[in-house]
């Protein structure tokens, strides 16, 4: 890396984290004005209260990345066009692209590193704030919190389970009756059962006190037997599975998203709609970090103090724009309106292609349109 690229890396790296640690700082300030008064009326630990802030820390560093470099790229920018000295570096002979190649270094790094926080930290932050402030509120811990009346079914075994009481947090089952068919669709055996749980390890079922009902093909009782400790194995369920049917996909990580669209293939595509746009999303969402580079970097690159606050306006409201658009996109997808992937990556394409436009004006030494003129 040469010493100009240093020099334009550390000059933007610096107001970069200020506006990253000043979005962290103010989103705490006002978390805090709105969730205190929860905390202390209930009495929440101290450290509670620490761990939901900092689990939810990633999800804000995640929305503060792009507008923290479009703000860094043309706080420099203005400053260097200023003191002239993007002209002389252009003067020099280094070519627009070169002299921002550092900037698309840095935003492909704050990409990479944006898409390792919403691969799982930044969605299940969401997810972290309803429980922990339930559990704050209610008095009662995550393990005394659980999903209610909930049936699922397994269709490529042939099973349907009823569950009183599933908590998917600590994966212990209440009141459970599972309901197994055989392959011309007949009951076959019942298991009722008080409680049960997951073992991970050896991928094992624990039924504690219940029966076993077996039943003829014409649908009469065979046979019951009672149990104090029952163990199942070879089942594919798992308590997660059982409960992805009702979680919100704005919540689960990549690798939860895959399992519910593998686990519930046979749901119809606009149920599954929310759960595939998001997926794409996870993917799409941290390449706003580039499209920054690509939209501020262009026109951060002034020739004449006219056309400064212009340039600068344009960038705003095109980065205004892009979030917008991408929220619209964002919910036409997860109504079954448009594709999954063009709801994710449709407003990235546009936008992309319309910072690529005004890299190759400036590298052609082209007036970029003033739109507010």
């Amino acid at each position: 890396m040469q010493i100009l690229d240093r020099y334009i890396l550390i000059r933007v790296l610096q107001p970069f984290l200020y506006c990253v640690l000043g979005f962290v700082s103010i989103w705490l300030v006002f978390d805090l004005s709105e969730n205190a008064p929860t905390f202390l009326e209930n009495k929440a630990p101290l450290l509670r209260v620490a761990e939901f802030y900092l689990l939810r820390v990633p999800e804000i560093i995640l929305m503060s990345l792009p507008v923290g470099l479009l703000l860094a790229i043309l706080y420099t920018f203005t400053q260097m066009s200023r003191r002239n000295e993007l002209i002389s570096m252009l003067g020099a002979g280094r070519s627009v692209v070169r002299l921002l190649a550092p900037l698309f270094l840095l935003g492909l790094l704050l990409t990479a590193f944006a898409t390792a926080l919403n691969y799982s930290a930044a969605p299940h932050a969401g997810a972290v704030k309803k429980d922990i402030l339930e559990e704050v509120s209610s008095g009662q811990d995550l393990e005394r919190q659980a999903i209610k009346g909930h049936l699922f079914r397994n269709r490529e075994d042939r099973r349907f389970w009823h569950i009183g009481r599933l908590n998917p947090s600590v994966e212990r089952l209440g009141s459970v009756m599972i309901l197994q068919e055989d392959e011309a669709g007949r009951l076959q055996r019942n298991y009722y059962a008080g409680k049960a749980a997951y073992d991970h390890a050896s991928k094992t079922w624990r039924l504690e006190k219940g029966k076993v009902v077996d039943f003829t093909p014409q649908g009469d009782v065979k046979e019951q037997r009672w149990f104090e400790v029952l163990r199942l194995r070879n089942f594919s369920e798992t308590p997660w599975r059982i409960s992805s049917s009702v979680l919100d996909a704005n919540f689960l990580s990549v690798p939860e998203l895959r399992e519910y669209l593998a686990n519930n293939a046979h749901f119809t595509p606009a149920r599954l709609a929310p759960y595939r746009t998001q997926l794409a999303y996870r993917w799409a969402l941290p390449w706003g970090c580039f499209l920054a580079v690509l939209i501020a970097a262009p026109l951060g690159i002034i020739y004449s103090r006219r056309g400064l606050m212009g340039s600068i306006t344009i960038a705003i409201l095109l980065f205004f724009f892009l979030v917008l658009t991408s929220s619209v996109f964002l919910a036409l997808g997860k109504g079954y309106r448009i594709d999954a992937t063009l709801a994710a990556w449709g407003p990235m394409a546009f936008f992309g292609a319309i910072g690529l436009f005004m890299l190759w004006m400036r590298s052609t030494n082209r007036e970029i349109p003033n739109i507010l003129s």
